[in-house]
């Protein structure tokens, strides 16, 4: 049982406070002495009258919109933006997993624009459906306009929300966004935030453009391997605590750990690790939890260790042998590269072999002969570059009735997007991200699928954890080619991009093209629904 929480408000308190407050309010005097406190005090409004929302709580029938009670280190955060604004100097949030700090921006940001006129508020990040996205509260500007719809009448101006831009007609304060290389390029800023700013791709024209348009830059964000422009501002930074002088043209760092949230402690840090380390995620469990800047940098995919626990793992574990055939044909490029074809019955990888003809109509026709004797088939070929000509051949071969209606070829496209793309990477899991923001193409998603294939055989094989027979991988010892198969699989490497997508490098320095470790990928990551679909087109 987790321990209990140390931090749990009493928002029907909270609520009757805000009542009596609007009571009081009525009287002019105290509320124009309230309005002169909050205009100093950014922490006191958003307690007495932000609101915030959480749909995860629904679930348990619990408030999905509440009073925004900040914890301690929530307040510190809001003091830190404020004082950066009044002392014109830079901001960086090194931030952990789900703490608040984007909401905490939007609600400071809010106040600014309530209470100071014509302030000039900039709010950026990586592509534009982060920055605005009606009715998606994942968004910047969504969560502001929710923030601004709570707000009692007595403090909400006329105001005008339209995309990426939420205007004050009152005093003429406005928030506004930009996305991307777009960053910067709106104009002068009073204070101008930006999300997820380890994570752009080109972070080094977006500091020159915002350096010439504001005095005050807020960095937001977990952490995305070292050497970009946010590891480098905060290498260069000062740690920032409350008590801190600060001075102009500097950056200052408020580190937000996952041992500041009040609801978090070490049986649930430890329940999570384990979590993320089961479903072969431990990279995104240390780089947006445990902030660690190495966790991105690139390493092998793939455990010898773990490639040893899979060999023979079917002799071992029941079940394995379940399922269709499956192939896969990875066509060679040319020069001395090779074709490779691997077969699968379930779980256990039982054939493969390769051969150097670059004639892709021979290719075609030495794999559909390599997989008849193994109906039904469904055959996954690397479409991209010479591979387009299994296409066409394989379509007169079924033309002229010569491949068996049980052997279907599909077409498998490395670089096309994660599938599906709009599914979390941990399904049902909405603190996880979307497959195509975590993986940059399908062959990242491929090859990471197959990584925690093998890490659940080895966990399942030297642990005794359970798993279903779809979620491992044996490789047979009688495989002529099974030491070259582990010599392959152990080659790629993983990074991520700085748009945090995980990407991989199959070829590192000095190295060729692992074919049959290829093979053995798109043969574990096939078609989603395989054989409902025309053979002739892509899956994707």
């Amino acid at each position: 049982m987790l321990q209990k929480a140390v931090w749990a408000p009493d928002y029907l308190k909270v609520v009757q406070k805000r009542r009596a407050l609007l009571k009081l309010y009525e009287s002019r005097d105290a509320y124009d002495k309230a309005v002169n406190s909050y205009n100093k005090n950014p922490v006191e409004f958003i307690e007495d009258w932000v609101e915030t929302y959480d749909p995860r709580n629904a679930i348990n029938g619990g408030m999905t919109r509440m009073p925004f009670v900040l914890f301690p280190r929530q307040r510190e955060l809001i003091e830190f933006l404020h004082e950066c604004l009044l002392n014109e100097t830079n901001g960086l949030v090194e931030k952990t997993r789900d703490v608040g700090a984007t909401w905490c921006g939007c609600a400071f940001s809010v106040w600014l624009w309530i209470f100071h006129g014509g302030s000039s508020i900039g709010w950026g990040s990586r592509k534009q459906d982060l920055v605005d996205r009606i009715g998606d509260l994942d968004s910047i500007f969504e969560k502001m306009r929710k923030l601004i719809e709570g707000l009692p009448l007595i403090f909400r101006p006329q105001y005008e929300a339209a995309f990426m831009k939420i205007i004050n007609k009152d005093n003429g304060a406005s928030i506004t966004g930009e996305s991307g290389d777009n960053i910067g390029r709106g104009g002068r800023k009073l204070i101008y935030f930006k999300d997820e700013s380890a994570h752009y791709e080109h972070p080094e024209s977006i500091e020159a453009a915002l350096s010439e348009n504001t005095r005050v830059q807020i960095d937001i964000s977990s952490v995305s391997g070292v050497g970009n422009v946010f590891y480098r501002k905060r290498e260069g930074g000062i740690d920032w605590e409350p008590g801190t002088r600060l001075e102009k043209n500097k950056t200052y760092v408020f580190v937000f750990d996952w041992r500041d949230h009040p609801q978090r402690s070490q049986q649930w840090f430890d329940e999570r690790k384990q979590y993320f380390t089961d479903q072969g995620l431990i990279n995104v469990f240390k780089q947006e939890v445990e902030r660690d800047y190495a966790a991105s940098q690139a390493g092998a995919i793939i455990q010898r260790d773990w490639i040893h626990s899979a060999i023979d793992a079917h002799k071992k574990i029941s079940g394995m042998v379940a399922g269709r055939y499956i192939a896969a044909l990875d066509v060679a490029d040319g020069g001395g590269d090779t074709n490779a074809l691997v077969r699968r019955k379930g779980a256990i990888l039982e054939f493969a072999e390769e051969w150097g003809e670059r004639d892709t109509g021979v290719t075609a026709r030495r794999a559909v002969d390599g997989v008849k004797a193994f109906q039904p088939c469904d055959v996954m070929y690397d479409c991209v570059g010479v591979g387009s000509g299994v296409k066409a051949e394989t379509n007169r071969l079924k033309d002229e009735k010569l491949i068996p209606n049980k052997i279907r070829f599909y077409a498998w496209d490395a670089g096309s997007t994660a599938f599906p793309p709009d599914e979390r990477v941990i399904k049902n899991d909405i603190s996880s991200p979307l497959n195509k923001d975590h993986y940059a193409n399908l062959k990242a998603q491929g090859w990471w699928e197959l990584r925690k294939r093998f890490e659940n055989t080895h966990r399942a094989i030297t642990q005794g954890i359970k798993y279903k027979p779809e979620q491992l991988i044996s490789l047979s010892s009688e495989l002529p080619l099974l030491r070259k198969i582990e010599k392959e699989l152990l080659q790629p490497t993983a990074s991520l991009t700085p748009n945090m997508r995980l990407v991989v490098d199959k070829t590192p320095e000095g190295s060729r093209s692992p074919n049959l470790g290829d093979a053995v990928m798109m043969c574990y990551h096939p078609a989603p629904v395989v054989g409902t679909f025309d053979s002739t087109l892509s899956w994707v």
